[in-house]
């Protein structure tokens, strides 16, 4: 007759344990990630506003980012103002403008992008505040 040792014995159940913790590591950067998709790709120090809400543009629109530095990003492309300029005279009239500028960067480049695009026939724009906590 045959003794069964516990080494013998089948595996009935299935450790679970190894599977929480993938799911909890894929979890986590799903979350840390999900930051930058929502925020933007260009970090910036928004302005903040009591009624800063966000809207989802469902029009045709283009971002444009300023950052601290004076630095242009049209559509999270870096350019110049010649090269704005260039690019939104092929948009039409009807596009939204996202205007989306750190709270520290100087006004007057602020201004000169805004007026670059009333001068080419964008009227409708929209700037991009965080909201006062």
């Amino acid at each position: 007759m045959k003794l069964i040792d516990e080494d013998d014995k089948e595996i009935a159940d299935i450790n679970m344990t190894p599977f929480v913790d993938i799911i909890l590591v894929v979890l986590i950067i799903f979350l840390a990630t999900a930051t930058f998709i929502v925020e933007g790709k260009i970090p910036l120090n928004l302005p903040k506003a009591d009624t800063s809400e966000a809207k989802e543009i469902k029009e045709k629109k283009v971002v444009i980012s300023i950052k601290k530095d004076g630095t242009i990003y049209l559509n999270d492309k870096k350019v110049s103002l010649e090269q704005l300029k260039q690019e939104i005279s092929k948009l039409p009239d009807k596009t939204i403008v996202v205007l989306r500028a750190d709270r520290d960067a100087k006004f007057q480049k602020v201004v000169s992008v805004i007026d670059m695009c009333r001068s080419e026939g964008l009227e409708r724009y929209t700037i991009e505040t965080t909201k006062i906590e």
